[in-house]
């Protein structure tokens, strides 16, 4: 069974960094993109960024491009979004999952593509 569990939200000032981790196991996360998204209230899940299984290619979303950078450490199953120059609207619930698609250079955006999700961690940035 797939299970992610994210790790490392909390509350931070405004121009402050965290750093989320996403431990998978039940799938050899090697051979799959990893996702995260996030979600504020009232809004729709979004896309933020993905690596593909090598950890090769990456991909961003506008609104993050230069301030939250992917990476991945497949010898621990576990996937990062490293998040600097944290403003207020950057405040959700952020979440990680993997891809459907067995490829270790594919990297997909859309949320369809993605089968397994982890349970999301909060993040607020105050003003």
């Amino acid at each position: 069974q797939v299970q992610l569990v994210e790790s490392g939200g909390g509350l931070v000032q405004a121009g402050g960094s965290l750093r989320l981790s996403c431990a998978a196991s039940g799938r050899t996360f090697r051979w799959y993109a990893m996702g995260w998204f996030r979600q504020a209230p009232g809004k729709e899940r979004e896309f933020l960024a993905v690596i593909s299984g090598s950890g090769s290619i990456t991909d961003y979303a506008d609104p993050v491009k230069g301030r939250f950078t992917i990476s991945r450490d497949n010898s621990k199953n576990t996937v990062y979004l490293q998040m600097n120059s944290l403003k207020p609207e950057d405040t959700a619930v952020y979440y990680c999952a993997v891809s459907r698609h067995i490829s270790s250079i594919l990297v997909v955006t859309t949320l369809l593509e993605y089968d397994y999700w982890g349970q999301g961690t909060q993040v607020t940035v105050s003003s």
